[in-house]
């Protein structure tokens, strides 16, 4: 599963962050933005703004992106598959 967001809605409430702090980060903008890992992809848009997310994080990913009030956070699954923003 990958994972990106998209800054234009994100609210910067940082609920993904205190869901997911492996893979959010909130960050002086005061947005959110993907975690690879200790490497913050914070280049919004295209490749560069998308983390391949662990297995097992991937339920603690998809809670976040129920939880988003902003809807920002999307997700392709394994296969090319967009499955979010839900």
């Amino acid at each position: 599963m990958k994972v990106w967001i998209d800054q234009d809605l994100c609210t910067g409430d940082g609920l993904c962050q205190e869901i997911a702090p492996a893979v959010f980060a909130l960050l002086d903008d005061g947005l959110a933005y993907v975690k690879e890992g200790d490497q913050v992809r914070s280049e919004p848009g295209g490749a560069a703004g998308m983390a391949d997310v662990p297995y097992h994080l991937e339920h603690v990913v998809i809670e976040a992106l129920e939880e988003c009030p902003g809807e920002c956070i999307f997700v392709e699954g394994t296969h090319g598959v967009a499955v979010g923003a839900l």
